[in-house]
């Protein structure tokens, strides 16, 4: 399981996504599941995926390959519906042909969802969501965030706090309070986590950091939230229908 969000603002656009892949009793597995692909000054994209990871692989992959030919590809379309169009594509082939070629495994579950976003140079910011089918949808006013994998436990804060007017900053440690309660709920989501920020019109790359065991803001961001969830809880009333 792995747990992704991706958040477009007035000021930009945030992407985060942890790194495990197995979390056994004794076996712990990492892999990257953010790819950017930039030109500076023409276009930033920045991919997150979730679900089965040859299947992911194999599109990223796929995608990469893409750059070192004439045919359309992320760094050349001239959108980004475009660019969901070819990760679209890439994924329903992706899996057809891992489901194809293992039928005698019905137990294994090739699916894989993307977020894809970015902005190329000309049109506005975009963030859409990717399903394995290849179809997409994108965020809008009503709704400025997608989340891919264990998505339950951190959707309550993110609902709460973020709107289109909130700022990269505020959107940054709302993210990791919903990382962080989704790693304390579920064993399969973990450190390390991925974040990048592409700021609205700069058409780069503005920010990239991993958040490892011994980051300290993170840590304060765990004690802080917890420690105030406590004093919160502790501070409700009693109702008042319970009284004898």
């Amino acid at each position: 399981m792995t747990y992704c969000v991706a958040m477009s603002l007035d000021e930009g656009m945030l992407f985060a996504s942890d790194s495990r892949t197995n979390a056994g009793v004794d076996h712990v597995s990492t892999f990257s599941k953010m790819s950017v692909f930039e030109q500076p000054g023409e276009r930033a994209i920045v991919l997150l995926n979730a679900g089965n990871l040859a299947t992911t692989q194999a599109v990223v992959s796929t995608l990469k390959k893409a750059l070192r030919t004439d045919e359309p590809n992320l760094l050349n379309v001239p959108s980004m519906f475009d660019v969901a169009t070819l990760v679209g594509e890439s994924m329903r082939l992706m899996i057809h042909h891992y489901s194809a070629a293992q039928l005698d495994q019905s137990d294994v579950d090739f699916r894989c969802t993307f977020l894809v976003g970015g902005q190329i140079a000309g049109e506005a910011q975009r963030l859409f969501l990717v399903y394995a089918e290849g179809n997409f949808i994108e965020t809008s006013a009503d709704t400025v965030f997608f989340q891919i994998g264990e998505s339950k436990y951190g959707k309550p804060i993110i609902d709460r706090v973020v709107k289109p007017s909130t700022s990269l900053d505020e959107a940054l440690k709302c993210a990791l309070v919903s990382f962080d309660s989704t790693i304390k709920s579920n064993l399969s989501v973990g450190l390390p986590i991925d974040l990048a920020l592409i700021r609205r019109d700069a058409l780069r790359l503005g920010f990239r950091h991993r958040i490892d065991q011994d980051d300290r803001y993170f840590a304060a961001i765990r004690t802080g939230w917890g420690q105030g969830l406590k004093r919160v809880f502790n501070d409700l009333p009693a109702p008042d229908w319970m009284r004898l």
